[in-house]
């Protein structure tokens, strides 16, 4: 066979063959092939959305600005009938609708890294419902191959699903060599962390210094007689400055004889200042998770222009995270056609981001056309002279 053959030759879909570069394959193979996708990490991820409000708050606004299509396909029918029923399909047998599905989906994605779900077929072999799977509940385990990745139980060594088709997967950054992806919120326990301990300092400071406690001295004068009793003055002042004190609606005066002083406790203590600390805390959170501070209810200065360009940003954010969940939702949407016997491929059509963005095209269509519009009619000017 000529070169001019072998490009020109169709080529089959076939299995990719063992890669060679693939290390693990060893006389541990069974063991050291399999990769947990829950771990300890994962947990503190999830206890981090709890402890910092915006980081959960990020994760949320994420979730609705991505998760806006519709699933369309050549066949009119069939598209009516596939829309109708995944707006209404079973997830997880608490939720319906293939956007509550890939809600959870990509929810779970941002924040451990790694998300799998299951299409679930009925008895007589047509789409059933969809199943969000807790991490908790598998491994992931590199093929024999060294390329492609097996979803089993957790238990080692147990038999992958006997349908891997109606799985799907999806990783957000994952490592080379790696089965897993990276959360979103990598880098950010130390981060939070150190929020969480000024928050509890502010916390703590306002307990002591908010709730006034006071320092009560008595000091005895150098007779002899002041100094025999000096016991009993110091418990008697004590007793009236705590009646005072627990006197509630109504007012009492504290009156005392000799050398008695009264201070609050850290009235001469300055409170630090965390005003700055905190703002650098959350600039590098809000970094992180890519959206615009002003989203996140922070009233930071900005001008208009960096509203706009911060606007853009987030604009190739959410198409990225697109780009992540289409496979998965085209999955979903030819599957079903599949098992209700149509040909016609889906295609996933994704809602505009924001109504700016159409503002901003539709003026640029129309600059363009007046543009060309002049150009004509200085070329037809130029060949009447």
């Amino acid at each position: 066979m000529g070169i001019k053959d072998f490009f020109t030759k169709k080529r089959s879909d076939s299995p990719v063959a063992a890669v060679q570069t693939s290390a693990g394959r060893s006389f541990m193979s069974s063991f050291e092939t399999f990769s947990p996708v829950s771990s300890a990490q994962m947990r503190l991820y999830r206890d981090l959305r709890n402890a910092v409000p915006i980081i959960d708050a990020a994760i949320d606004k994420l979730v609705r600005l991505v998760c806006s299509f519709t699933i369309t396909c050549d066949d009119k029918s069939a598209e009516k009938e596939m829309q109708n029923f995944l707006s209404k399909v079973p997830v997880g047998g608490n939720t319906r609708g293939l956007e509550s599905f890939i809600s959870i989906y990509f929810d779970e994605l941002l924040t451990c890294g790694t998300a799998v779900g299951e299409i679930i077929p009925t008895v007589s072999g047509s789409f059933g419902a969809l199943y969000n799977t807790c991490l908790d509940d598998i491994q992931l385990k590199r093929n024999e191959n060294g390329f492609d990745v097996d979803i089993c139980l957790c238990s080692v060594g147990e038999a992958k699903p006997s349908r891997p088709e109606l799985l799907m997967m999806s990783v957000l950054n994952p490592t080379p060599g790696h089965l897993e992806g990276n959360s979103l919120l990598k880098g950010l326990p130390f981060v939070s962390s150190i929020l969480m301990k000024i928050y509890n300092t502010i916390g703590t400071n306002f307990e002591r210094v908010g709730n006034v406690r006071y320092a009560v001295t008595y000091k005895p004068q150098n007779d002899a007689l002041d100094k025999a009793y000096a016991k009993e003055r110091a418990l008697q002042i004590a007793s009236e400055w705590s009646k005072a004190m627990n006197s509630s609606g109504s007012v009492h005066d504290f009156v005392a004889v000799g050398d008695v002083q009264i201070k609050a406790i850290g009235a001469d203590n300055q409170i630090l200042d965390c005003e700055v600390p905190v703002r650098q805390m959350l600039e590098q959170i809000v970094s992180k998770t890519g959206l615009p501070p002003f989203m996140l209810g922070l009233t930071w200065s900005s001008t208009e222009r960096m509203s706009a360009q911060q606007a853009d940003i987030l604009t190739s954010e959410l198409e990225h995270y697109r780009k992540i969940l289409e496979p998965v939702l085209l999955k979903i949407g030819n599957t079903y056609l599949r098992m209700n016997g149509y040909t016609s491929e889906a295609q996933v059509e994704w809602k505009d981001i924001c109504l700016q963005d159409a503002v901003e095209t539709a003026k640029a269509r129309l600059y363009n056309a007046q543009a060309e519009k002049t150009e004509k009619e200085e070329s037809l000017n130029e060949k009447k002279l």
